[in-house]
């Protein structure tokens, strides 16, 4: 069955219908570590990893900038980025036509020199840039400024829409968030309420992890599923990543809260502020539904998830939280990368 997705077509200038099969195509693949090197196209540019000339470069072709590409070789979501968005001959095309393309390994020991002229390695401008979960893109404009970091894996017609939003300079009048909403409302899929999961906290939302009754060891982290009706990859993730047992077990051990960002039901944040669901995550710049934001004892956020996540990334990112890990490495990626180093198991 095909639908018409009137409101994104008129965002990002398609001719084509968007179906279901493309959808499910960008949210469903198996993400465990890929046995051979993900290989680039040949169409990403050849870089020195100077930004500044790589930038001049762009622009001297006709280019409205450069995204950034920070990926691994052995990343799952890395391939689907790859295969799936980049795969489509019309959105090659257009990012051919507006950006050079320029690929970072996370992991990588080659010299970035960013647009203030200082001297990075690959991973730790990656650190730097904060790139917990790969595939992500950074897209610069034509004066060196950031005009979108678009963090882990999207949906095919979200990645278009994010191309487009960077080339026709929307970020100058508005935030991607509200640039995506116009087109939201048109994928009408789902039930009209909210999945339901038997981890989820029960309202009041009161979500202060300073409570001078209770001491700190005695404050479980806490996670919060930032979700709305209709939303596809809310129900594909509550119908087969969040119905894994192994998965449910590890929930258990957090404090797990589901907000849905279409209301105004009131929540105490973490850090003690009275706002709503809504709210929140428009405080937040929450720009994927649905979006999981991880918070510390004290109330500090660990890290998000705003990104199409499977289960072997979410079975990892619960163990890094949950080990309390984050006290001892500053990113989940260099987390990751240890135990894979030591050979331990990552399940």
């Amino acid at each position: 069955m095909r639908f018409l997705i009137t409101s994104i077509l008129l965002l990002v200038g398609a001719s084509s219908l968007a179906n279901t099969q493309d959808i499910e195509d960008s949210l469903i693949f198996d993400d465990t570590p890929l046995k051979e090197d993900l290989h680039l196209p040949d169409w990403f540019s050849l870089s020195f990893l100077d930004l500044q000339d790589s930038l001049d470069e762009a622009i001297k072709d006709g280019k409205k900038g450069i995204i950034l590409y920070f990926g691994r070789k052995d990343c799952a979501y890395c391939k689907s980025l790859l295969e799936v968005n980049w795969g489509d001959p019309v959105i090659i095309k257009f990012t051919q036509q507006h950006f050079n393309v320029i690929a970072i390994d996370v992991r990588g020991d080659r010299v970035v020199t960013d647009f203030s002229g200082k001297t990075w390695s690959e991973k730790s401008f990656s650190a730097h840039r904060k790139t917990n979960f790969t595939p992500s893109l950074l897209f610069y404009n034509s004066k060196s400024q950031l005009a979108l970091k678009l963090p882990g894996y999207r949906p095919k017609y979200q990645f278009r829409a994010a191309l487009e939003y960077v080339a026709d300079a929307h970020y100058q009048r508005e935030s991607f968030r509200d640039y995506l909403t116009r087109a939201e409302a048109a994928l009408s899929f789902g039930l009209e309420e909210l999945n339901e999961h038997e981890v989820f906290m029960s309202p009041p939302y009161d979500l202060r992890r300073k409570d001078k009754k209770r001491k700190k060891s005695q404050v479980n982290p806490l996670v919060v599923f930032f979700e709305h009706p209709r939303c596809h990859a809310c129900d594909i993730l509550h119908g087969d990543t969040l119905s894994n047992p192994e998965v449910t077990t590890q929930l258990f051990e957090l404090d797990v809260v589901q907000l849905n960002t279409m209301d105004n039901t009131p929540v105490i944040t973490p850090d003690g502020k009275q706002t709503t669901a809504k709210q929140w995550a428009e405080d937040l710049n929450l720009t994927f539904a649905p979006s999981m934001v991880f918070f510390d004892e004290s109330g500090k956020e660990i890290l998000r998830v705003e990104s199409v996540i499977r289960f072997y990334r979410l079975n990892n990112v619960l163990r890094y939280v949950i080990g309390k890990e984050y006290n001892n490495y500053p990113t989940f990626q260099a987390w990751l990368h240890e135990i894979r180093k030591n050979n331990t198991s990552v399940k």
